[in-house]
């Protein structure tokens, strides 16, 4: 069994759908799947390092047969074997091993099985679907940096800063991120860690009262803050260090507040002017005695 000595080239970053490509290596897994790995890809895959961002959906076309990708991971090997998704026991970028998009396809459908590698393949990813995502995505960045703008005056203590140089709540707090078609997920721990690193965390639960839905003001600053970044079109771009899958990429706003800069893979929208009307709201939820702030962005592209 051959594996792949470079990392696979990933073209999704400056918005392409479409990428001619070589197979490199077709690998059996679980559930009657094929996993199919390309020198090159356009095809945005989920990072189990950090799943924020869902597949791309799409096709993969080999040999005049048209399969539908199921799924799209970040794989990796070292040579030897081939480690998928959770399993990869290697942080990116360790030397000797390559990381990798690996496809799955239902073997079952018909051309699957005839995959091999050398075939030349077109990946085509859907736009409609991918556009959701970079919107929402998008929009997950502006609401974080609007939301540590409007949460500045309740830290004590020096903290990190953001990309605009504010005291960093999103970075500092952040549990977990999921984009949605359309906008995002985050939670937010409200731990003593953060106590203790200044942040009052006592205010905001009085003001979140004992409902926990008593953010209304929180939410109206920063969905103002994400609406008069939109009304002014702040442009947005994705810079890389090269075509690699582990190559450094980071999302650049150019803001009123000034450029921001925030490392990411994901997806993204040209500009925030491509978000239209956008709405951010908040709930307190509680895990396991722990308060978790919950932020929800909505926008209608």
């Amino acid at each position: 069994m051959t594996l792949p000595s470079q990392d696979t080239r990933v073209s999704y970053p400056s918005g392409e759908l479409v990428q001619r490509a070589t197979v490199l290596h077709v690998e059996p897994v679980a559930g009657g799947r094929l996993a199919v790995i390309a020198d090159a890809t356009g095809f945005h895959p989920v990072d189990a390092a950090w799943p924020d961002q869902p597949a791309d959906t799409g096709t993969l076309s080999a040999n005049g047969a048209e399969l539908e990708i199921l799924d799209a991971v970040v794989a990796a090997t070292d040579g030897d074997a081939l480690f998928i998704g959770a399993d990869i026991p290697a942080r990116k970028g360790t030397e000797g091993w390559a990381f990798l998009v690996a496809h799955f396809v239902d073997a079952a459908q018909p051309g699957a099985k005839a995959i091999a590698a050398g075939d030349e393949v077109v990946i085509t990813a859907d736009a409609s679907a991918r556009r959701a995502l970079s919107l929402g995505h998008t929009a997950c960045h502006a609401a974080s940096l609007a939301l540590n703008a409007a949460l500045e005056s309740r830290w004590s203590k020096p903290a990190r800063t953001d990309a605009l140089g504010r005291p960093d709540f999103d970075g500092i707090a952040i549990a977990s991120s999921r984009i949605e078609p359309n906008g995002s997920v985050d939670r937010y721990r409200l731990n003593k860690s953060l106590r203790r690193a200044g942040f009052d965390v006592a205010s905001l639960l009085d003001e979140a009262g004992d409902d926990g839905d008593g953010l209304d003001s929180l939410a109206q600053t920063v969905t103002a803050t994400v609406v008069w970044w939109v009304a002014e079109g702040s442009p947005v771009r994705i810079d890389r260090d090269g075509e690699g899958l582990t190559d450094r990429r980071s999302w650049v706003a150019e803001l009123p507040d000034g450029t921001a800069r925030i490392p990411c893979g994901g997806t993204h929208a040209g500009s925030l002017a491509e978000l239209g009307e956008a709405r951010v709201s908040f709930v307190l939820l509680d895990d396991a005695g722990t308060p978790v702030l919950e932020m929800r962005t909505v926008v209608t592209g």
